[in-house]
């Protein structure tokens, strides 16, 4: 008896020892490939995004990889006219914003301090404070260090690209094995919900993106031409940074608004002062109305919530991260409702109970 004992405790002792190693190695292994794990989940959204059109293509007759081509073909035309384009002029106005950064950087030092000269009190109370106008602005130096040291590897961005793209063609192409896999996740009785929470959040990856195409165009036009009228140096850059500042919710706005009107600051005060003006009148119009409407039909996404995504994602997994902050809280909205909320009764009073919370 002791001796059976004995072997049974050794081998309960070993089986928990390997359990515990194969979890730190898997865990060791996940956090190694976390960037590749985040550039998968990216290739999935945009995967399901890009398949809706080719679906309505195949649901008219047509066969899957002519679908697909086509697709695939129009968006490679359309973003490659688009580069051909409007790139070069970018890169130019690029180069010219970096050769005068110190002259923007003198004018805005001066305008500065003659905006605070009108203002002794708070001149004098940044002094006491220990403060003043230069030592509160970056430096030159450390704002040329900065540009210099950022740097990427041509061919690492290369290779990562195309395997990014063939997940995505390979996705499009023929999704029915990669479907397969995640139904095969659930148990078969649980299944119809998994089918329609992946279906929901597809619909609301959809309508993300053409919201955010629709949006980022209409604030693209109207920040180059206002910026063109008021001569602010690098139009077509700031504009081309408005076109993609919806893809980052609410935190967007500040990224595509405090550049140029820095960049306006050292034209002159009254120039920074309209601009800023312009972009909280754009972000009213934009954002607190075109955007919801744009929106309410897809998605239905608390502002919190997505700003809390956002804060978590970014300081998780960086700038990937926060781009994938709507997509996941859509994933997260779809299956939370399927898997969780679909197991209670509607309440006929939950609307009177919020009332009364709200306003007690």
């Amino acid at each position: 008896m002791p001796s059976q004992s004995f072997a049974g405790l050794y081998k309960l002792i070993t089986s928990v020892i390997l359990y515990v190693f194969g979890m730190v190695v898997l865990l060791w292994f996940l956090y190694k490939i976390i960037s590749v794990v985040m550039l998968l989940i990216f290739a999935i959204v945009l995967g399901l995004i890009i398949n809706a059109p080719v679906s309505k293509l195949e649901k008219k007759g047509m066969k899957r990889w002519k679908a697909s081509l086509i697709v695939f073909l129009l968006i490679f035309l359309v973003t490659g006219g688009l580069g051909f384009l409007v790139v070069p002029h970018i890169s130019q106005q690029i180069d010219t914003l970096v050769g005068n950064l110190p002259q923007y950087y003198h004018s805005l030092s001066e305008n500065v301090t003659q905006l605070f000269r009108k203002y002794p009190e708070l001149n004098k109370e940044l002094q006491e404070g220990g403060l003043s106008l230069t030592d509160a602005m970056p430096s030159l130096g450390k704002t040329m260090v900065g540009l210099s040291n950022f740097s990427i590897s041509i061919l690492g961005g290369i290779f990562v690209f195309i395997v990014f793209i063939s997940i995505v063609v390979f996705f499009v192409s023929n999704p029915r094995p990669i479907v397969e896999l995640y139904l095969s996740i659930f148990k078969p009785e649980r299944r119809d919900k998994a089918e329609r929470a992946l279906e929901h959040t597809s619909v609301m990856l959809v309508g993300w993106m053409k919201s955010n195409l629709i949006g980022g165009l209409v604030q693209a036009v109207l920040v180059y031409v206002f910026l063109t009228l008021m001569s602010v140096p690098g139009a077509l850059v700031w504009a081309a940074l408005a076109f993609f500042s919806e893809l980052i919710p609410k935190i967007g706005f500040y990224i595509m608004a405090i550049p140029p009107v820095l960049v306006a600051l050292s034209v002159s005060p009254a120039t920074a002062f309209w601009c800023l003006v312009f972009f909280l009148l754009m972000n009213e119009l934009v954002a607190d109305f075109m955007m919801p409407k744009l929106r309410s039909a897809t998605m239905n996404i608390h502002p919190v919530s997505l700003l809390f995504l956002l804060l978590a994602m970014a300081a998780a997994f960086g700038l990937m991260g926060a781009l994938l902050a709507t997509p996941m809280a859509a994933i997260i909205k779809a299956y939370y409702e399927e898997f969780y909320l679909s197991r209670f009764k509607d309440d006929p009073k939950m609307s009177a109970r919020i009332d009364r919370i709200v306003y007690s």
